[in-house]
Parts: structure tokens; sequence; C-alpha cells
């Protein structure tokens, strides 16, 4: 990202050869300017501040990536895809790479949000994050006054309780690793305290039964009301589905889940059925 946004105008949400430029970057340590570097040079990928919403899809896509994950490896296949369908899409490299601590992950993902907004005219925007990135917007709506800025969540594979996997194997490349994997760490603790979600907002989480990272899989969904949760297990439709928790990313079954959640006015359907 760099520069000032581009002037405000009509036109569809698809990605131009030259996206415009952004607004300054974020306080990005140094595997995200890198990543963001490479993340900016695929045209079917970059952010493109001209992007206005469409009438139809009028709520601007964020996109977060996991912990370790650079965003032009995570999106190489929703973006396209969700570019194809007339929405603008947008995915920050933060946190360095997810890696650091979780609560400045989180205000970058604030900021990040603003920008997008400013530079779309639009008041709200959908998340769809992958692993952690559909956990910290958990906390941003909750605890960073994001809630009137968010229509819904759309997570894929998030950590939202913790796992029984140890996370403090990862400390020396990962210092976030240890907050997100302990159900019982603050963070987790701050997040989940008082319950899973907030009013106003839908959330869709998609999980699968082969996810190796974060387990047991059932502790990825959440709990709430119906018209403002559906928790989706990729099996329950599609058995013979084998996604784990990063090959989910690339999944055609998930794609069809997500589209549905942000095309739903509230979470997506528990009755769709997509084609497996």
């Amino acid at each position: 990202m760099s520069a000032v946004a581009a002037p405000a105008g009509a036109g569809a949400a698809t990605p131009a050869t030259r996206p415009a430029a952004g607004p300054s970057p974020l306080d990005m340590g140094p595997l995200d300017t890198a990543a963001q570097a490479v993340y900016a040079a695929v045209p079917a990928l970059a952010n493109d501040w001209s992007c206005r919403p469409r009438a139809d899809h009028p709520d601007p896509v964020v996109l977060l990536h996991g912990t370790l994950e650079p965003a032009v490896v995570a999106w190489r296949t929703l973006v396209p895809r969700l570019r194809a369908d007339g929405y603008c899409t947008f995915a920050p490299s933060y946190g360095d790479v997810a890696s650091g601590p979780l609560e400045q992950s989180a205000a970058q993902i604030a900021v990040f949000v603003d920008r997008v907004r400013a530079a779309t005219g639009a008041a709200r925007v959908d998340i769809v994050g992958h692993s952690i990135g559909g956990v910290l917007p958990r906390y941003y709506v909750r605890l960073l006054g994001g809630a009137p800025k968010v229509v819904r969540l759309v997570a894929l594979a998030p950590i939202n309780h913790g796992s029984t996997v140890d996370g403090e194997v990862l400390g020396p490349i990962c210092p976030g690793c240890a907050q997100e994997f302990d159900p019982r760490s603050p963070f987790m603790t701050r997040l989940n305290q008082g319950g899973d979600t907030v009013p106003g907002i839908s959330y869709t989480v998609i999980s699968s039964r082969d996810d190796e990272m974060v387990t047991p899989f059932r502790s990825q969904g959440l709990s709430g009301p119906p018209d403002r949760v559906t928790d989706v297990v990729l099996q329950d439709r599609c058995p013979a589905d084998t996604s784990n928790h990063s090959t989910i990313l690339d999944d055609p079954v998930a794609a069809q889940w997500v589209l549905e959640a942000l095309r739903s006015p509230g979470p997506a359907d528990p009755a769709f059925v997509p084609v497996c």
C-alpha cells in the first residue's frame, strides 16, 4: 500500500489492470512489508482503492490472513472468485504476518477497516478471515469499537477457543501463537468473556473435521442465536471433502459457503446445499 486513496467514482467492483494506490501503509513489520509488496504485484489480487461497491454488494470485503501465511498465498483462490462475483476486496498484511502480539494485530485491523471505509464510502464492511484472521475481528468488534463498522464475519478454521495443539513450540518464530492456542491465555479470556458474539453482526464459521491445527475441530464453532450464528462443518454436506487447516482456503465447497454467507441478510443459511 502506498500514497493516497483514489478519488471516488462509480464503477463495477472488478480489479483494474493497475490497481489504484491506497492510503499510507500500516505500521508494518519487515515480514509485512515484503508480503504486501508481493500481494500488490499480482493484479488479480492487489488492493484496488478505486473500487466502489455495487448496489447489490454494498459492503466491501476485508480479508485477513492467518499466522505466517502471506495474503498472496491465503487469498489466491478466494479473492478472484469474490471479484468475479462483483465484490470490492481488500487484504492487508498485518502483525508481522500475524505472528506478533494479537492485541497489536487487532489494532492494525481497526486502522485498515477505517481506511477501506474512507476509500470506498461504505459505512460498514464484511470480514472474511482464516485461522487467527477469523478470531481477531471478534476482538476488534468486542473490545476496539468495531461493532458498528462490521456487517458480517465469515471465519474459515478459526481458533475461537484455543486448541489442544501446543502453541508454545512456535514461540521463537511466533510470539502470538502461545496467546492464540491457549484457551486460558489473557487474550482468549478477554475475547470470550461474556459470550462469543456481539449484537448486530452475523457470524458464519466454516470448519473441517480434518483440521489438524485447531483441535478439537468443534471448538471453532460459536454459540449464539440461529438468526446471527451459523456453524458449518464441510463434511456435513460433503462427506468426501478432505480439506485441512490450510487447504480449506482453496476448497471449492468452502468458497461456496463464503459466498452464501456474504449474500445472506444474516449468517449463511444452514439449509444451503453446496456442489460437492
